[in-house]
């Protein structure tokens, strides 16, 4: 009799054990659940839509694709970020850090968006990493206001602006003729990859980091502060070019 119990009470004690786990598995599914919102919506476009994105944190990822639409997915921590994309067939808004202003806290908003190659990009954000790639257009601009690195790769456009306060960038693309192009970083290196028969006048400045202009370099430059600052043309020097630099090594480098 003792040992029919004991084998009894056995098996309801699995038995509680078993609910126990899967009551714990799932509360720590809905909380992750709740932790997190996704967010995939498609908007026509034409093929040179302006994108403006003014972000509070978080990734921001932009690539082009071959349609005359775009893709936007968005990953929301908690406390999710409020916005609402403002759309046209020119032009595609996301105003996270006005439609939020005045509020405590607010959770990254990770952000992916998959434009037409001709597509104007404005990019801003306080702290995050910003990626665009494969991109020929009038502008590309990349703001980080604190903290993040920037990564521009394949761009083809007239006027780029990429600068943050604190964290790298790297550039690989290409130089326009007549084009205006400004890199700045408070803390961070800063790389410039580019064809070598590119021609451009550039102004580089580093106060604390070492300037490398490698074989882009010829006797035209002059040295303006004890290697702090470069000023010369490479070739006809069309393109404007400057790169400023407060604590980090400028470095060009021929692709």
């Amino acid at each position: 009799m003792n040992i029919r119990l004991c084998l009894t009470h056995s098996k309801f004690c699995r038995v509680c054990l078993s609910l126990l786990l899967l009551i714990v598995f799932l509360t720590q599914s809905f909380q992750l659940t709740n932790a997190q919102q996704k967010l995939n919506k498609r908007y026509p476009a034409s093929r040179n839509v302006r994108i403006e994105l003014k972000n509070i944190s978080g990734t921001i990822i932009v690539e082009s694709w071959q349609r005359d639409e775009v893709k936007l997915t968005a990953v929301l921590e908690s406390p999710a970020a409020r916005f609402t994309p403002r759309v046209t067939a020119d032009q595609l808004i996301i105003d996270v850090m006005g439609e939020n202003r005045g509020r405590g806290d607010v959770g990254s908003a990770n952000f992916r968006l998959q434009v037409p190659i001709n597509a104007t990009v404005d990019l801003e954000t306080r702290q995050g990493d910003i990626t665009v790639s494969n991109i020929r257009s009038d502008l590309v601009r990349a703001y980080v206001s604190s903290e993040g690195d920037i990564v521009l790769t394949g761009i083809n456009a007239k006027r780029i602006i990429a600068q943050n306060r604190m964290g790298n960038i790297f550039f690989d693309g290409e130089f326009v003729s007549d084009g205006e192009y400004f890199f700045r970083s408070g803390q961070g290196d800063i790389q410039i990859r580019i064809p070598a028969d590119s021609a451009f006048r550039v102004n580089a400045s580093s106060q604390t980091g070492k300037i490398a202009l490698g074989q882009f370099w010829n006797s035209g430059f002059r040295n303006l502060g004890d290697g702090r600052k470069y000023e010369g043309d490479v070739r006809n020097g069309h393109a404007k070019v400057t790169v400023a630099n407060f604590q980090g090594s400028i470095t060009f480098l021929r692709r």
